[in-house]
């Protein structure tokens, strides 16, 4: 690895995270380096539009030439594509907005968020990182990934966001298992209190799971007895005709409508 493109990314990965505004001092002790070495990236990116400083107060931020960056990344991203028209009609038919993520590490990053058709004022979530134990999307993806790549992120210590937040690993196993069978994962207020989801997972012409999409909402409308069967249906269809548009073999597809 390059060093120097390593200390780069890292502060901006810092200003992402920790931001929003960052100086010399605080990026050196937080990254463990000199204040001239940072101080010398914090230029080039600079220059390069991928920081900017303040000018009061002379720290730095993240930078405008991100957003063509991010924007460029989601333009060529085929799941995205394929998912825009499916995401509408799956929003219209279950009132409910609806999110398509890919797995990233150990974090889903939405890549889609289409608006539930009646409802107040919504912040659109794309780009938003969410640790994958703590969503549906992420469940819906880990749970059809390669046994060896599954157990290592089951290995990892789980991301705690609320009180509900599942922290003990067997019942993690346990519900992957539970998303095989079924086809779809359900999330119960574990990543913001209030809040459900019920995701399914996708996959591509070679047969591997690429990312999920699926449905969020409050936790009474999406998870009551009457409602949750019904909108689970429609995420794991709709999941699976996604799959279909990417080219995935019928066979594959299939596996999200068990029952």
């Amino acid at each position: 690895m390059v060093q120097a493109v390593q200390r780069a990314v890292q502060i901006l990965r810092e200003l992402a995270s920790t931001g929003p505004r960052l100086g010399v001092t605080e990026l050196a002790d937080r990254l463990g380096v000199a204040k001239p070495t940072v101080h010398a990236l914090l230029r080039t990116l600079e220059a390069e539009g991928l920081v900017v400083q303040d000018r009061d107060s002379s720290k730095y931020q993240l930078g405008p030439d991100l957003v063509q960056l991010g924007n460029a990344y989601l333009d060529t991203q085929e799941l995205r594509t394929r998912s825009l028209t499916w995401a509408d009609q799956l929003a219209n038919r279950t009132n409910e907005a609806v999110w398509v993520a890919v797995l990233t590490g150990d974090h889903v990053l939405v890549v889609h968020h289409a608006f539930r058709p009646e409802g107040a004022v919504q912040i659109l979530e794309v780009g938003a990182r969410i640790p994958w134990s703590t969503c549906a999307l992420g469940k819906a993806v880990v749970a059809f990934l390669p046994g060896g790549e599954r157990q290592r992120l089951l290995a990892a210590e789980p991301a705690v966001l609320t009180g509900a937040s599942i922290t003990d690993q067997e019942e993690l196993a346990g519900q992957l298992k539970e998303v095989l069978r079924t086809g779809y994962a359900v999330e119960d207020q574990e990543s913001a209190i209030g809040d459900a989801g019920i995701a399914s997972p996708v996959f591509d012409r070679s047969g591997e799971v690429v990312g999920a999409l699926g449905i969020v909402g409050p936790v009474e409308r999406l998870l009551n007895e009457s409602a949750r069967q019904e909108l689970a249906v429609a995420v794991r269809e709709t999941a699976r005709n996604l799959s279909r548009d990417l080219g995935a073999p019928r066979g594959t597809a299939a596996r999200t409508a068990m029952t």
